[in-house]
């Protein structure tokens, strides 16, 4: 449940274990993350798969209850993901074994891969600008830059039409 509770909101480890069913907002698809490595909090924002996660989760439980917890029921601690996540990497033969933060980074790689802005990542992260989301993520999205400018520059009507043509297949102006 807290892998998928990562994949689905990009959150860090210590924001998931905190979370209270009441932090789930059914009317605006959001989770609140009240305790962030800033200090500050944030909203984060769920798809539709992420709305019906959160639903499950807080099924039959009081609005103070912790959303996410341990098989046992009880919350989880600190360090509590550690060994677990160690074991689901050994066996699914995943070396060297990953850490909970992959899975914040999965989450924002796949939403630069499908052409995210660097600053919509960055507020779904929590980060107070795209310095760090452009660090670590612009990479995916090579044609973000081309795309934008091509997409958002308007025409200047400054330059003349012009009937002069290249002669020859695949040979430039100069």
């Amino acid at each position: 449940m807290l892998v998928r509770a990562a994949m689905l909101t990009g959150c860090r480890y210590g924001e998931l274990i905190v979370l209270r069913v009441g932090d789930y907002n059914p009317d605006a698809g959001t989770v609140a993350i009240r305790v962030s490595k800033s200090g500050k909090a944030r909203h984060v924002v769920l798809t539709d798969e992420g709305k019906e996660f959160f639903e499950q989760a807080i099924l039959n439980k009081a609005r103070n209850a912790h959303m996410i917890t341990r098989a046992d029921g009880e919350p989880w601690g600190k360090s509590h993901q550690q060994r677990p996540l160690a074991d689901a990497c050994k066996a699914a033969k995943i070396k060297p074994a990953i850490s909970f933060n992959v899975l914040r980074h999965t989450h924002a790689s796949l939403l630069a891969l499908k052409d995210a802005p660097l600053q919509v990542i960055a507020k779904q992260l929590g980060h107070s600008d795209t310095r760090m989301t452009e660090k670590h993520y612009a990479h995916l999205i090579p044609s973000y830059v081309a795309k934008t400018i091509r997409e958002k520059m308007p025409t200047l009507g400054i330059v003349e039409p012009s009937n002069v043509q290249a002669i020859g297949k695949g040979k430039r102006r100069r």
